[in-house]
């Protein structure tokens, strides 16, 4: 498996294993979440995508129960925090709501900590913009949790240009992914400057939901007709063929890859079998867009 090094010192497996929907499985028993991490691992996947609102502010929890100190030291952790939603802990906030104040990054630091019983977080991500944000307040606060040794590093989820160079701005520390919505139904980011802004600046993107949030993978459409030819020239299913869409992009993307099933877990290299060329890519590219390209 490639890796890619966000900063020095700090690398991870280019298909990410993203635990959204762990809360989702009927089995959350510590031997099971084992499991699915086992199947990663045996791809070369290291790198586990939590965020503090996953399974209604629960499945950092069930990551923990899973965690032995040496399965932590083979896998790298990804969180977020600054969503609070009318669930869970927060079952008693009137509306849901961003909050990206130093009390709350430093809060929910240190409850991601605790509930996922390890001493270090490898990268924080600020989940969603926050029309209130004081830059200076969230930057500052970003640099003291890294300082502190329990954050490595710093990034952001679902941000634009605007809001990156704001916040960065009042950040010492180097802003190290976005996490931004990437598909092939999802394919703004490729031309609205989200990915290009990156990739001028050497920063891999992170896409969550690579597979269009499982529409890719139903129906029968112009598109999907296109993967499912590319899929038995190569031996693999449709995720094979949209994950293999986005790796080969220059700008160096980690897709995000979310799913209970073990043997779709251990599917998730498949994507490297594909070929992808230049005309293969505009060719799904363009039954993605429904039209020719200018």
């Amino acid at each position: 498996m490639d890796r890619v090094e966000l900063q020095q010192g700090l690398s991870f497996s280019r298909i990410v294993y993203g635990m959204w929907r762990l809360g989702d499985d009927s089995n959350t028993s510590p031997e099971h979440v084992r499991a699915k991490i086992d199947a990663c691992l045996d791809q070369g996947i290291t790198t586990l995508d939590q965020a503090d609102i996953y399974g209604g502010y629960e499945a950092e929890e069930i990551l923990g129960t899973a965690l032995t100190p040496e399965l932590r030291n083979k896998v790298e952790i990804v969180t977020k925090c600054d969503i609070v939603a009318p669930v869970g802990r927060y079952a008693d906030a009137k509306v849901k709501y961003y909050d990206t104040s130093r009390a709350h990054i430093l809060a929910s630091v240190d409850h991601s900590l605790l509930l996922m019983k390890t001493d270090r977080i490898d990268l924080l991500l600020i989940h969603r913009p926050d029309p209130m944000m004081d830059h200076r307040e969230t930057g500052a606060a970003l640099d003291e949790v890294v300082a502190s040794g329990k954050v490595r590093a710093v990034g952001v989820s679902n941000f634009k240009l605007h809001d990156w160079t704001l916040l960065q701005s009042a950040t010492k520390t180097p802003l190290v992914t976005n996490q931004i919505e990437l598909s092939l139904s999802a394919h703004d980011g490729f031309t609205n400057g989200d990915v290009a802004y990156l990739q001028e600046r050497g920063i891999a993107p992170m896409a969550w939901s690579p597979l269009g949030g499982g529409s890719l993978m139903t129906g029968d459409t112009p598109l999907t007709q296109v993967m499912d030819r590319v899929a038995a020239d190569f031996g693999v299913d449709r995720a094979a063929v949209a994950v293999a869409w986005l790796l080969a992009h220059p700008a160096g993307i980690l897709p995000v890859m979310g799913t209970n099933t073990i043997d779709r877990i251990k599917g998730f290299s498949k994507a490297f079998d594909v070929q992808m060329t230049r005309e293969l890519w505009y060719e799904l590219y363009t039954a993605a867009l429904g039209h020719e390209v200018p």
